[in-house]
């Protein structure tokens, strides 16, 4: 049986992972040492239950979560290799077998304070301290604070990273054809989380073709080797230093994605994309790499008067539009299937999905299908199998 009264001592002395106390399960736990009414007490531990519900049932399960996702001043010096303060270390010791034995309480442990008719849950002896330490080990794969548990992010209009909802789940083996273009983009960023020279990537090409899923689905295939997305908007673009400086002293790689990326020849935007792709100390992170993706091999689009109007410097400035995609030391090109890609990707959708039908009608109707669209693409293929369904 454990000391619910000391718990609450040594928890309220937390300092180097004091924000988790900021979370609901730690504000119900501390409410309910708190009161002195039989019924108040009963009140915030059932608090304190619902929050462990909500999140899986477990409490120990959910207490490590906690931790491994807390961004504190003792991970962010372990991670950048730097020196711990003795103080620091010996508290962070402490605070770690609190947590271990709150991590294991049971709803027998709460018995002789509000009786035995009370909802429980699970918990299990963890090793708090030892499972802490393993993952600093492996901090390079898993990262901490909010890109401990999520793959891709987006920027806020204030500038803010934060994880995106419902982010896109694909994966390398849901597509079928491009499998060059993919395995190039796989490669570079292969080459990345290694230590190797790579690339920043422009994927273009005609719509629908796969750009953007392929750059998720790389991230996915390799988020447990410690690669995170962050998308940013072209109109965000002058937010770049800002988003390089939060995350250059990250153990974690990022790919800092635009997609459907185009400029006009006046855009503010355009330098500061410019000066990141050359590499400019002010705006480029060693831990990040751009990937866009574009409808247009030359993301500048140029007007009549950029060739032909009054500058006359006219063919500087129309190599200076034309040179922003050379920049990127990786182009992949999604062209627009020919027929014989657009079927074999229509017939292996259908078999995915179970569709079992003549095959000369089946192609038949998805030429028909393309026809309606104006065009044959892997997302027209995957929009004619839904129509089926």
């Amino acid at each position: 049986m454990k000391d619910i009264k000391q718990l609450y001592k040594s928890l309220s002395s937390f300092s180097v992972l004091r924000s988790l106390l900021e979370k609901p399960l730690f504000t119900h736990f501390f409410e309910y040492c708190r009161q002195e009414n039989q019924f108040d007490r009963l009140s915030a531990y059932g608090a304190f239950v619902c929050n462990v519900y909500n999140n899986g049932a477990n409490l120990t399960d959910y207490v490590l979560k906690m931790l491994y996702e807390d961004e504190n001043i003792y991970v962010k010096l372990a991670s950048q290799g730097e020196k711990i303060n003795a103080n620091i270390q010996k508290e962070v010791e402490r605070e770690l077998s609190v947590l271990s034995a709150f991590s294991s309480l049971t709803a027998e442990d709460f018995y002789s304070e509000i009786g035995t008719d009370i909802p429980a849950f699970d918990s299990y002896e963890a090793d708090v301290k030892g499972l802490y330490a393993k993952r600093l080990e492996l901090i390079g794969q898993y990262g901490y604070g909010i890109f401990a548990s999520n793959a891709m992010f987006s920027v806020s209009d204030s500038g803010e990273i934060v994880p995106v909802v419902s982010a896109d789940t694909i994966t390398l083996d849901s597509f079928v054809g491009y499998e060059n273009e993919r395995r190039r983009v796989l490669a570079n960023t292969e080459a990345f989380i290694s230590g190797r020279p790579a690339a920043n990537v422009l994927l273009y090409g005609d719509a629908g073709t796969g750009k953007s899923s392929t750059v998720k689905a790389v991230v996915n295939h390799l988020f447990d080797r410690g690669v995170r997305l962050i998308e940013l908007r072209k109109n965000q673009l002058l937010l770049l230093p800002k988003i390089m400086g939060e995350i250059s002293k990250n153990p974690l790689k990022f790919i800092i994605f635009i997609d459907d990326l185009s400029f006009n020849s006046n855009d503010d935007q355009f330098s500061m994309l410019k000066a990141t792709l050359e590499g400019s100390a002010s705006a480029k992170a060693k831990n990040a790499v751009i990937y866009a993706t574009s409808n247009r091999r030359h993301i500048v689009k140029e007007s009549f008067a950029d060739r032909e109007g009054s500058d006359i410097h006219r063919n500087d400035t129309v190599q200076e539009n034309l040179s922003l995609s050379e920049r990127f030391g990786l182009t992949v090109l999604f062209a627009k299937p020919e027929k014989r890609l657009y079927l074999e990707i229509v017939h292996e959708l259908a078999l995915r999905n179970g569709i079992v039908t003549d095959m000369a009608e089946l192609d038949r109707a998805a030429e028909e299908f393309a026809l309606r669209r104006g065009y044959r693409s892997a997302r027209c293929a995957e929009q004619f199998i839904h129509s089926l369904m």
